[in-house]
């Protein structure tokens, strides 16, 4: 299996992924506060949308169905 099939496989299930739950939302660690004593640990949120779901899930399938050309 070529690099190209491999990405395409890969961007073609994480697309199905994330139109499948119409968008992903993650929380990653922010930096943490100490005020007056108190020590506040905070998150940011991140979501993915459906369209680049949908992108991912297009892309992956044309590099599948494109041939290299021959020169």
């Amino acid at each position: 299996m070529s690099m190209k099939s491999i990405i395409a496989v890969i961007l073609v299930t994480l697309g199905i992924v994330v139109l499948a739950y119409s968008g992903i939302t993650f929380s990653t660690p922010g930096k943490p506060v100490d005020f007056l004593g108190l020590h506040i640990e905070t998150t940011h949120s991140h979501f993915i949308p459906p369209v680049a779901g949908a992108l991912a899930l297009v892309g992956g399938i044309v590099l599948l169905v494109v041939k290299p050309r021959q020169i």
